[in-house]
């Protein structure tokens, strides 16, 4: 009991963490993800800067081998905190709202601080959930701002658990389908800096973390899902606001549906899997550009 309480209390203490990192928006990034997405720089309108979700690329995160944790992420106990026994990592979900788009070669500073550590039990056992606000911006101020939901559990294999098929979408939503295979896994990792095994070391993914195949990245269904958002996007409005939540994982070379409709005065998104069950949700909001 008493270790389970200096434990609480020491997670505690790293509300208000903060750090700061500095990078520059480069052709890399743009070409990558234009080319991740399959589109033409024209679609992506490249010449008016980074679109939504793509500044992912950025900040990355490299350190010497000695430093790297079994999982692939980079050893915990700087700015997010070691947390004894829980050492699988997953991003939940976030909210984003986006006040304007970097330029591409513009110098970048983002400013991370920990608002929120919260622990919580779930079918894995214990989970400890780690909020982290980013602010995203240049010489002309901010242009995002972003909350990530952190969440670390041990490295067990997941219990089974029954899903069940989501209700139908409108008759009239969007959809497309993507399949996402092990290159797209290794070019999303490698555009992201994500040394994360799941996404790409089958035997770790399957045998340590017990997960059936290996893991396509929850950034990945987003930005897919603000690209579909993107193509029904009517001239002269852009993404403002976005938010989204992880249901359960997706797995490679296993067809993703995305769908998307108008919804209360803005858009409700998801994916789903092959059987029907939602993997991710996000809701978003558009803006007069």
């Amino acid at each position: 009991m008493k270790n389970d309480q200096a434990a609480s209390a020491s997670l505690s203490q790293a509300v208000g963490r903060s750090e700061e990192r500095h990078d520059v928006v480069g052709p890399v990034t743009l070409r990558g993800f234009a080319a991740l997405l399959d589109l033409s720089p024209d679609e992506a309108r490249l010449d008016e800067g980074l679109p939504p979700l793509w500044h992912w690329g950025l900040f990355q995160d490299w350190v010497r081998p000695a430093s790297i944790g079994d999982d692939g992420h980079p050893r915990r106990g700087g700015f997010l905190p070691a947390i004894e026994g829980l050492d699988s990592r997953m991003f939940a979900g976030g909210r984003l709202q986006f006040l304007r788009r970097l330029r591409p070669g513009e110098a970048v500073t983002r400013r991370s601080i920990i608002r929120e550590v919260k622990e919580t039990e779930g079918g894995a056992g214990r989970l400890v959930v780690i909020t982290v606000e980013h602010r995203i911006g240049g010489d002309a101020g901010d242009a995002t701002i972003e909350e990530q939901d952190l969440v670390f559990r041990a490295a067990v294999p997941l219990p089974a658990r029954a899903d069940a098929s989501a209700p139908p979408a409108p008759t009239d939503a969007w959809r497309r389908e993507v399949r996402p295979d092990s290159v797209t896994l290794f070019r999303m990792s490698a555009l992201t800096g994500n040394g994360h095994r799941i996404h790409y070391d089958h035997p770790y993914a399957t045998g340590v973390e017990g997960y059936p195949a290996l893991v396509v990245h929850g950034p990945m269904q987003a930005i897919w899902m603000a690209d579909l958002l993107r193509r029904h996007t009517p001239e002269g409005q852009r993404l403002g606001r976005f938010s989204f939540r992880g249901r359960r994982p997706a797995f490679a070379d296993k067809r993703l549906t995305l769908e998307g409709w108008p919804l209360k005065g803005g858009f409700q998104l998801r994916t789903l899997n092959e059987d029907g069950v939602v993997c991710m949700t996000a809701e978003a909001e558009l803006v007069s550009e």
